[in-house]
């Protein structure tokens, strides 16, 4: 056995004490070891301190091992537990049961001192080798996810960055647009991924001359006809990633501006021929414009702007889309007041707060 061994916790059930004392000396000189004579009490102290691997004996009264056991495994915090049977039974049918109900292996009576020493090391072993990988999957996802997150942030602000009246547009719009693909039936993590696309809608502006974004007047036929080619810019910058999100970004760079009546941008598509995504996105962005101030315009109140909306159903907006903003506008009013406060805190990083706060609502 190695020093470390003795880092790992024993939790021994059996309701004869001489099998207790026989498991005892076998397992102290390495292991820490606990005992309960019954199966309620095993629960018991597993709900208190987990052990690293239990040694349970099948047959008792009350509550056997196989019950014992498959209440062990019922619990997420204790599935990974490796159980071993320790048990005068024959093998066969009761072996069977025994796995079906979460067992990892069985040790027969007379217990044999050098086989439960094997084959609890094996075991804990082998719990411990999952465990490690187990944390290196979490902490490989969290580097993973924090390089998304960057990559998401940089493509964002890279299509407002000409754009310095913007604030957290662009973050508050997609809490809205999450909040009503949530409305529309979409699931958590279909949501999400939305939310986080949303951010990236206007990424195309970053090909787009300073002259004509920054035009202090009405632009001409001509420079509007160049500004409309950012919905296929953005498209064809995220489109070149084949994960589901940048897919899903492009799609809605490239549909956001299109109309429910046909008479939107670059494409002239009309109706469900519209991407939902689009559509949720387009209304979630013209909403935020509305009631937000810009240094041309003062921010309109959310009822003008709800009765905007209401006006523009089956003109520029999907009228269900619409409908269920309107049911949830307590809701949006609620992201607007949590995004307002996070404004005003110069030193908070937005783009976490978006994840880490909205996401979790």
């Amino acid at each position: 056995m190695t020093d470390t061994a003795v880092t790992f916790t024993i939790l021994v059930v059996d309701d004869e004490p001489a099998n207790i004392d026989i498991l005892k000396d076998i397992l102290l000189p390495y292991y820490k070891v606990k005992v309960a004579p019954s199966g309620p009490l095993a629960l018991k102290i597993i709900e208190r301190n987990a052990p690293d691997l239990v040694l349970l004996d099948v047959m008792m009264p009350h509550m056997d091992g196989l019950e014992v056991c498959a209440k062990l495994k019922s619990q997420v915090a204790w599935t990974d537990i490796p159980v071993i049977f320790v048990t005068a039974l024959g093998m066969g049918e009761d072996e069977a049961r025994g796995f079906a109900a979460g067992a990892v292996d069985y040790i027969a009576k007379p217990i044999v001192p050098a086989l439960v020493l094997a084959r609890v090391k094996t075991h804990l072993a082998l719990a411990h080798q999952r465990k490690t990988i187990e944390q290196q999957v979490q902490q490989r996802t969290r580097e993973l996810r924090e390089s998304q997150l960057s990559a998401i942030s940089m493509l964002a602000t890279a299509g407002h960055y000409n754009d310095t009246d913007t604030g957290v547009h662009i973050w508050r719009m997609a809490a809205y647009a999450r909040a009503l693909a949530m409305a529309a039936g979409w699931t958590v993590a279909q949501a999400d991924l939305l939310g986080q696309a949303a951010t990236m809608h206007d990424t195309g502006k970053i090909g787009i001359p300073d002259a004509i974004l920054k035009a202090p007047r009405r632009l001409t036929d001509a420079e509007m006809a160049i500004m409309r080619t950012h919905a296929r810019i953005g498209r064809d910058i995220l489109v070149q990633s084949d994960s589901p999100l940048f897919q899903l970004a492009a799609e809605v760079a490239w549909c956001h501006h299109e109309k429910w009546d046909g008479t939107g941008y670059p494409r002239q598509l009309s109706g469900q021929d519209i991407p939902e995504s689009a559509r949720i996105v387009a209304l979630a962005d013209v909403f935020d414009a509305l009631t937000m101030a810009r240094p041309y315009k003062d921010a309109w109140p959310v009822d003008k702007a709800i009765a905007f909306l209401r006006e523009q159903a089956g003109r520029h907006f999907d009228p269900t889309l619409v409908s269920l903003f309107c049911e949830h506008e307590a809701h949006m009013l609620e992201i607007k007041q949590r995004w307002y406060q996070q404004e005003q805190d110069a030193s908070t990083s937005l783009r976490h707060n978006w994840f880490d706060t909205i996401l979790l609502e």
